[in-house]
């Protein structure tokens, strides 16, 4: 229920824009509706008595207040209707002292007589402080007029009045600004015919414009991927430490973004997830997101931007593969390659488990393919993983087509640990490129992989020290056998025995 006291005295404001009073009167939520409840009032020096008249015609719902309300000029409206709309004005006045000038005109407009167009800003609702903004209101019926009202922060909404055609029309453009991130910029827009200009359409949707500010900008990242087949959904989280109690999240191009609180998921930090999905190719885009408190109306400065990507936008698959091989020693130089038989502009790695943006490199042609190359070098257990690559164009580089058939690499031999990011190709369109690395590092695995190495190769040298031992002691007796065969003993001949004969 809205309930106000109005004063037609108040002085109007001349030229085109709409007068206080009818702002007053909006801001006061005349809109048609059974539980409305609006109070109408004079006010005059002294014991007069009231009077309230409608221009050009005749109101026979005055005459129906009772007499008591009438001589304290008040004019209750206990239900707003059509018959109550039109451009007021009233006086006081007595036998003796005759009476009082018309007050200024109070134009009572009731809303809800058509259907609500739509409003839009012209090219998009996110704005650089300082500047102008073109808004466009839409109807699917013709108007002879539209009005723009800015709604928020002010007590009393300011309306434009657009120019009148009288043949009708469909639509309106009205510019608004120079906007500040200071304050709060909401729209509505209204439709009317000349021949009932008091009777308005239903208010369009709220456009609220976001001007950024210098505040901390949020971050934003996405789960479980900014790669993502069609019918799958996904996660874009917008979080902060600086204590924002609401954020949006926007599209290039679109013409809303999307609005959500926020929630602490622990001290210090808050944040809004928001769920996109199931996903089609209209998901594919550049995202942004700002955060706010609410006892401001200044936004953040935006967040690093996130790109989306929609697989599986034509039929075509280019393939990968890895030179030298799929297996290679930690240390050594390994080169991706993406190819493919149809043209494309861009070409993209991505590696299952990671939630960092795909590499991107333009496609060069090596007859009859075109192709590009992704060096890794020196490799380390961290490019150890799956990996698949897709084909863009330029035309459109958030839709990419099916991807490759995965490609496992298998990263053997001792490792440093990890080390830093290697030195990739720089993407000439689309983000910047980031090392794919994996989510998730398990320093027991490497350990046992690197202890089962080192205890397969003492085995190896104790068989080896065994087999020469082995060796030495045969080549031994086998020298000692010549000898005894080259030399043999000289033995004593046994003496022949004479015997004496006496």
């Amino acid at each position: 229920m809205h309930q106000g006291l109005i004063h037609p005295q108040s002085r109007a404001v001349g030229g085109d824009a709409m007068t206080p009073i009818l702002t007053v009167l909006i801001c006061l939520g005349l809109s048609l509706g059974p539980r409305t409840h609006v109070q109408a009032g004079v006010r005059g020096p002294g014991d007069q008595e009231y009077r309230l008249y409608r221009e050009k015609k005749t109101a026979p719902w005055i005459t129906r207040i009772p007499q008591e309300l009438v001589k304290k000029g008040q004019f209750p409206i206990p239900s707003i209707t059509w018959e109550h709309a039109g451009r007021y004005r009233c006086y006081y006045g007595s036998h003796t002292a005759g009476r009082s000038e018309s007050s200024d005109p109070l134009e009572l407009v009731v809303t809800g007589f058509y259907n609500k167009p739509t409003l839009s800003a012209q090219p998009s609702p996110v704005v650089a402080s300082g500047e102008n903004m073109t808004v466009q209101c839409d109807s699917q019926v013709a108007f002879h007029g539209f009005t723009l009202c800015k709604e928020g922060e002010d007590e009393h909404p300011q309306c434009l009045n657009s120019q009148l055609h009288a043949h009708g029309s469909s639509r309106a453009i009205f510019s608004v600004g120079p906007v500040s991130s200071s304050r709060r910029w909401s729209y509505r827009c209204y439709g009317y015919d000349l021949s009932s200009p008091y009777e308005w359409s239903s208010p369009s949707d709220l456009l609220e414009l976001l001007v950024p500010g210098v505040s901390k900008k949020p971050s934003l990242s996405v789960q479980p991927g900014p790669v993502v087949a069609p019918e799958e959904s996904l996660t874009l989280q917008c979080g902060s430490d600086a204590g924002y109690d609401r954020f949006v999240l926007y599209k290039d191009g679109e013409r809303d973004f999307l609005q959500l609180p926020g929630w602490q998921p622990q001290a210090g930090l808050s944040q809004a997830n928001f769920t996109l999905g199931p996903v089609s190719r209209s998901h594919g885009g550049q995202y942004r997101c700002y955060g706010a408190h609410n006892v401001s109306s200044e936004w953040s400065a935006p967040s690093d931007p996130l790109d989306i990507l929609i697989t599986g936008q034509t039929p075509a698959r280019p393939s990968l593969s890895v030179q030298p091989g799929p297996t290679v020693a930690s240390g050594e130089n390994v080169t991706l390659l993406c190819q493919s038989w149809q043209q494309f502009h861009t070409f993209l790695l991505t590696k299952a488990g990671a939630a960092d943006a795909p590499l991107h490199l333009r496609s060069t042609q090596k007859s009859p393919q075109y192709q590009a190359e992704f060096p890794m070098s020196p490799v380390t257990s961290a490019h150890a993983g799956t990996y698949s690559c897709y084909g863009s164009w330029s035309s459109n580089p958030y839709l990419l087509t099916h991807p490759s058939e995965p490609l496992e690499l298998v990263v053997s031999g001792l490792s440093g640990g990890p080390s830093s990011p290697t030195t990739g190709p720089t993407s000439t369109s689309g983000p910047e490129d980031q090392p794919l690395t994996p989510t998730r590092s398990d320093p027991q695995s490497g350990l046992g992989k690197h202890l089962g190495v080192v205890i397969g190769i003492l085995v190896a040298v104790v068989l080896l020290l065994l087999l020469l031992l082995l060796l030495f002691l045969v080549l031994r007796h086998r020298r000692q056998g010549k000898r005894w065969t080259s030399s043999p003993a000289q033995l004593p001949m046994p003496r022949k025995k004479t015997s004496m004969l006496p």
